[in-house]
């Protein structure tokens, strides 16, 4: 046991002999083995207990059973209570979805607070094959097929290399006592009815079950290497940023070894579910325009390639009553300024008009459907949507747009596209009303 332990560290590259280690104990077999494996290897380890209050006598007991346990082992315990129901009441998540957020929350900032490096969580090869069988029932791609992973940011498991049974032999070996959850026993969820149903029957079926699915999700999590720097390569090639869009491809896509598979890659973190991407794969010969919404994100299909973008809060109009700088957002400002300098500026950001005929308060604003305005150079008005499309602006980036108006209501200026005709400088014009959008860089 101290040998496939020590290995299995040593391998995966969990733990250093100087730091400082948290260990989770809950008082059950696996994580008393842990405690005592770390222990006896020469680690310096502080122990942490949480009692959920989920199980009545159970809970406190095991409680009592841990201080006892460190009390022997001459370990610092750190202890906490949580008031589980009622936190999955308040988020509205099921009991268990609550245990781990508060179990993990708390790990992270005790760890953080007395300066250990990681914290050793006892998930061990049993655990990691019923996990790899709950997902693929559950229909899950490549990265649900690997098990549980060794190191997943501070949280380390060093006895994934181990089994049930081994555990067990050795606290046995040692004379440690250890308390059973009796939930565990009761076949009630997927878990246990994997663990205490399915998995005898597999090993009755094929001997050797357990050992043959832990080497699969070895090599599954040896091809997730291969299959993670492939899709990383497809999205750099397959995809960019404009502005605050992100942008798929067409032409890349449809040329991926898998589109299917690069569109969940670059989806399913976004909220996009398996039937919206099968919806978007399937909608890239037809009409553009169409749109599909996650909680977070908005995707778009646009001519030649895929645009999503953060849902945004409706932008308020922001009123000018007079020159002055004024803030739009956390990112943009609008400086107004009246001035007897004719220079008309040429950068696409400022906007030089005939003030004469300007009457405020101007309204800063996003394009609104029938909007019309007379670019500067044409002769007639133009819906601003056309003009928009003109230049080539997908949908989301027509909505983004923004104008100013002046008290009529008349459309000054498509912000850093086009002024309108009517307000250009002439010869004849006495002053300059000088518009600014002013761009702040966000670190």
């Amino acid at each position: 046991m101290w040998n496939k332990v020590a290995d299995f560290i040593a391998k995966q590259g969990l733990l250093t002999p100087e730091g400082l280690h948290l260990v989770a104990v809950s008082g059950g077999a696996d994580s008393v083995a842990l405690l005592l494996v770390l222990k006896q290897l020469g680690y310096h380890v502080e122990a942490v207990h949480c009692n959920f209050h989920l199980r009545g006598e159970e809970s406190d007991r095991d409680e009592t059973f841990v201080k006892s346990l460190c009390s022997e082992q001459d370990v610092i315990l750190h202890l906490t209570h949580f008031d589980t129901k009622e936190y999955a009441a308040i988020h509205q998540v099921s009991i268990e979805m609550a245990a781990r957020a508060l179990r993990y929350h708390y790990f992270e900032q005790l760890r953080q607070d007395i300066g250990a490096e990681t914290v050793c969580v006892a998930h061990h090869r049993d655990d990691a094959v019923e996990t790899l069988l709950m997902n693929l029932m559950r229909g899950a791609g490549i990265h649900g097929l690997t098990g549980i992973h060794s190191k997943n940011g501070f949280v380390v498991r060093p006895l994934l290399g181990v089994s049930r049974d081994e555990i067990e032999d050795y606290l046995c070996q040692q004379g440690q006592s250890y308390v059973t959850d009796s939930t565990n026993l009761e076949p009630d969820v997927l878990r246990n009815k994997i663990r205490l149903q399915l998995l005898p029957l597999m090993e009755q079926i094929q001997p050797g079950t357990h050992e043959n699915i832990a080497r699969s999700a070895y090599y599954l999590s040896e091809a997730e290497k291969v299959y993670n720097a492939g899709i990383s390569r497809e999205k750099n090639s397959s995809s960019g940023n404009n502005n605050s869009s992100f942008l798929i491809s067409h032409s890349s896509l449809i040329t991926s070894p898998s589109p299917l598979c690069l569109l969940h890659e670059c989806l399913m973190p976004l909220g996009f579910n398996r039937t919206q991407i099968e919806q978007i794969l399937a909608s890239l010969d037809r009409e553009s325009g169409r749109v599909f919404f996650s909680q977070t994100h908005t995707l778009v299909i646009d001519r030649d390639s895929l645009v999503v973008e953060p849902i945004r809060e409706p932008m308020k109009p922001l009123v000018i009553p007079e020159p002055g700088r004024y803030r739009l957002d956390e990112n943009t400002c609008f400086d107004v300024s009246l001035t007897g300098d004719l220079t008309i500026s040429k950068t696409p950001d400022v906007a030089t008009l005939d003030a004469t005929c300007i009457q405020f308060p101007l309204t800063v604003r996003p394009v609104q459907q029938g909007d019309r305005f007379q670019p500067f150079g044409m002769q007639g008005q133009k819906l601003v949507s056309d003009f928009l499309t003109d230049q080539r602006l997908n949908l989301l980036e027509k909505r983004r747009q923004l104008v100013v108006t002046d008290a009529t209501g008349t459309i000054l200026w498509l912000v850093g596209r086009r002024i309108a005709h009517p307000f250009r400088v002439t010869d004849a014009a006495a002053s300059i009303l000088r518009i600014a959008s002013i761009q702040y860089k966000v670190s």
